[in-house]
């Protein structure tokens, strides 16, 4: 049989809007909070099935609006994540942490991490698919209420409306050796302006090493896109579109992997850190 030898080099790709007066301000997080965790380790030689599914919404006003009032920020996330063997050794640890919390820079709401290997046994394969999409947008503020620098002056302490979705996802498909790792997360709920929401994803993927092959066997695929919708915050334009920015980045190997990375970050905000 015919190997292919695939080297992919990891990717980071990053969305920065640099510019002060345009970006996400988040809303803050409701006064009754949840925070939950999931943590699950398998080691089982046959059948296995996992799905996972988390879909969250917040409004800096309410949730009843079909329109965005004045100062009013919305943002989501959903999350899903399956996996299927039909036999096989599959050894999985993975934990999914949710916090509703207000976060600062270099924290998340939502965060979850997974390494699993497997090997096939009499034809068997496995299937994978985790997905991460956040949405955020929000109406003209002029808000106390969002960070600026101290120097600014009063008529400074606005921002434009905005629309903005990003999204992750990885798909392996009839794996029958590999080792595998994946990491995702997402900020959307700030206390204040200062703090830009961000949706960081990894997958490595390699030989297991439990296997004498030398690489792993099977397709993988991974895209991560972005549309980005920005007002300005003069009075004449703070509704109408002034910047847009859409990307898509898609790859797929199949075959013998030697190493599959690919990472990608995201941060929109009024200050990037």
């Amino acid at each position: 049989m015919y190997w292919i030898r695939l080297y992919v080099v990891a990717i980071m790709a990053l969305f920065l809007i640099p510019v002060p007066i345009w970006g996400d301000f988040l809303p803050n997080a409701t006064p009754e909070n949840q925070v939950f965790s999931i943590t699950t380790l398998i080691d089982v030689i046959g059948f296995v099935r996992t799905d996972t599914e988390m879909s969250w919404t917040i409004s800096g006003g309410t949730l009843e609006s079909k329109k965005f009032g004045s100062d009013e920020t919305l943002a989501s996330l959903l999350y899903k994540d399956s996996m299927m063997t039909n036999g096989g050794h599959l050894l999985l640890s993975s934990s999914l942490d949710f916090d509703s919390r207000n976060k600062s820079s270099g924290l998340y709401n939502f965060e979850t991490d997974k390494v699993f290997t497997y090997e096939s046994m009499e034809g068997s394969h496995l299937v994978a698919d985790e997905y991460l999409v956040m949405s955020t947008g929000g109406n003209y503020s002029d808000s106390g209420n969002i960070g600026r620098c101290v120097f600014a002056s009063d008529s400074s302490a606005s921002a434009p409306a905005f629309c903005n979705t990003v999204r992750a996802r990885s798909s392996l498909l009839n794996v029958n050796s590999a080792q595998v790792s994946t990491s995702a997360k997402s900020r959307i709920v700030a206390a204040d302006g200062s703090v830009p929401s961000a949706l960081s994803y990894r997958i490595d993927l390699t030989p297991n090493p439990a296997s004498s092959l030398g690489y792993a066997v099977g397709s993988v695929t991974t895209e991560f896109s972005a549309d980005i919708m920005e007002a300005r915050s003069d009075g004449s334009s703070w509704n109408k579109t002034s910047a847009t920015n859409t990307m898509k980045d898609k790859a797929s190997v199949s075959g013998g992997i030697i190493t599959f990375s690919k990472a990608f970050d995201y941060q929109s905000g009024l200050r990037i850190t």
